[in-house]
């Protein structure tokens, strides 16, 4: 049986008002987003935005040598390409499917449109990238003052958070770039967690057994990141 999947799937598209909605509804794109799909790149000028509804996409800044760590993901709560209508146009990190399944996609004319009115189109992404930019900095934080297993605690619950379900599925190569660590210290981390009965871990694929024992283990980043999210953006559901 085949699932039937909507544009308001997506939390930010099902908060708009009905007038909104109805300009929206015709200009948006459904899209396939397979794992390990580039979005955008580094620098690139962006064309779209993305609106996951059952995939969830990695933020990642990358040095010149090649170099990653992540300091963001988005799921069905936000968009991808915030620097289309904060005025930047591109972005020095790059977007990436973290765990694979669809969203839709609205053009760069058409969200700039929408922006400029001024209105509650303008007002809910402004709180959407309060909310991002405050996942970011906390990010920064943890990585610096926390330790990986804690770290890899918060990347699981933030991505539970984004999915509808338990298993998360990605490659290793992947997992390693979210963290910007080697490959052992994620493979010990997860192991870690393993014996503590809080996941299952096999080459990339993830299966949370214990969220309260996630949430237990974890730092007080993913709270404090959850709770922005929370306050600024509520869940409304148009009619």
């Amino acid at each position: 049986m085949t699932l039937e999947h909507h544009p308001k799937d997506n939390e930010l598209i099902a908060a708009l008002p009905d007038a909104e909605w109805q300009r929206w509804r015709p200009q948006l794109e459904r899209v396939q987003m397979p794992l390990g799909e580039v979005v955008y790149e580094s620098g690139v000028t962006l064309k779209h935005v993305y609106f996951p509804t059952t995939a969830i996409v990695s933020l990642l800044y990358v040095m010149e040598n090649g170099a990653s760590a992540e300091i963001a993901v988005v799921g069905n709560e936000g968009v991808v390409g915030i620097a289309l209508f904060m005025g930047g146009g591109s972005t020095p990190s790059r977007a990436i499917v973290q765990s694979a399944g669809e969203g839709y996609r609205l053009s760069a004319h058409n969200v700039q449109d929408e922006f400029g009115r001024s209105g509650p189109v303008m007002h809910l992404l402004l709180r959407y990238t309060q909310a991002l930019i405050t996942q970011m900095a906390q990010t920064a934080v943890c990585n610096r003052h926390h330790s990986l297993d804690q770290q890899l605690c918060r990347w699981l619950l933030l991505s539970l958070d984004r999915l509808n379900g338990t298993d998360l599925v990605m490659t290793q190569e992947l997992i390693d770039n979210m963290l910007g660590v080697r490959r052992e210290g994620v493979t010990e981390a997860a192991l870690k967690l393993q014996h503590a009965g809080l996941i299952k871990y096999a080459r990339g694929n993830i299966t949370v057994l214990d969220r309260s024992g996630l949430e237990g283990r974890t730092c007080e980043c993913y709270a404090v990141v959850k709770e922005k999210y929370d306050r600024l953006l509520p869940a409304q559901v148009s009619t």
